[in-house]
């Protein structure tokens, strides 16, 4: 078996645990964790919205319309099945390195221009906000399968679940840091600008630059996205990409030797023979592959949408008290 496989892509297999398996896993969990930030600091900023541009005096001050409410918090889970469909495609393309800039140069554009939605009046603000949750939603679903797949292509044979299933777990990180940075802005700003209470005055008890609270909040998304850009384009491009797809044996070989620090042989005559192989293969769309995969991929999509339906709702519930 190991003769029909290149050689990198056999010591890639089989090489040890070593410290540029934990770098990858940071790089594509720190993915995974910005995410996370973004996807849910939105259900943190809610009730701020609703009383900063939809207060009327009320008995509830922190209440959105329910049509405002479910554009605000689903608007960016639209995007992000729209960008697991194209970035997920176009990797296979242009490769997974300069897609996975795309995404993250989008995720930075979008959290700092969410934070700085415009408008002369709260329809005007919260529609700005959904466009541009949208557009983070469509770089964050770029970023999903484009994070797994560089972690596996990445990872040895022996502790490749292991890795993968690490930089998932990313996502609870990414939760979590939203509500720490969600409750040091609030705290801030509170002992900044005081405000009566709610019962004194009502009209007032909202300080005038509450309304950047929720601002930089989102915008905070922007960083750890900036920071993954710059390591992620420090790595080489995947083995498996430049060699399989790319047809580029030398430079294959050549990234893989700096990153396993051993000699590799290019082996250009059998990557051909390889790829000659691959393109007699099924297609995404041909019926062998939904007689062989169709369970999987039917699987694994329902079990991620109920995964992002629960955590959200549950995440919603916590944060609606």
């Amino acid at each position: 078996m190991a003769g029909n496989h290149l050689g990198v892509l056999n010591a890639l297999d089989g090489a040890k645990t070593q410290w540029y398996h934990f770098t990858a896993i940071v790089i594509a969990g720190m993915g995974f964790f910005t995410d996370a930030y973004d996807l849910f600091s939105i259900s943190l900023v809610t009730k701020l919205l609703g009383r900063i541009y939809y207060f009327n005096g009320g008995i509830k001050p922190g209440t959105l319309p329910p049509r405002v409410a479910t554009s605000v918090t689903g608007v960016a889970l639209c995007g992000t099945l729209a960008g697991q469909l194209f970035f997920g495609w176009l990797g296979d393309k242009m490769g997974r390195k300069r897609v996975y800039g795309i995404t993250l140069v989008l995720m930075v554009v979008c959290s700092l221009a969410s934070g700085l939605s415009f408008g002369s009046s709260p329809k005007g603000v919260m529609a700005t906000l959904c466009f541009f949750r949208f557009w983070l939603g469509f770089g964050i679903g770029g970023d999903y399968p484009l994070s797994a797949t560089i972690m596996s292509e990445y990872a040895n044979k022996k502790t490749r679940g292991a890795f993968i299933a690490a930089v998932f777990a990313m996502q609870g990180f990414g939760i979590l840091a939203g509500g720490i940075v969600a409750l040091i802005v609030s705290a801030a700003f509170d002992h900044a600008f005081k405000a009566p209470s709610y019962a004194v005055d009502k009209l007032h008890s909202t300080a005038s630059q509450a309304d950047y609270v929720w601002r930089i909040i989102l915008m905070f998304g922007a960083i750890p996205a900036a920071m993954t850009y710059y390591w992620r384009m420090k790595m080489p491009e995947t083995a498996r990409y430049t060699a399989l797809v790319a047809k580029n044996a030398k430079k294959a070989a050549a990234d893989m030797s700096k990153v396993l620090h051993v000699e590799i042989q290019a082996e250009e005559e059998k990557v051909e023979r390889l790829t000659q192989e691959q393109s007699n293969n099924f297609g995404l769309f041909s019926k062998e592959f939904a007689r062989r995969h169709g369970l999987h991929l039917v699987g694994t999509t329902t079990t991620c949408i109920l995964h992002h339906v629960i955590e959200k709702y549950c995440h919603c519930e916590i944060f609606s008290d």
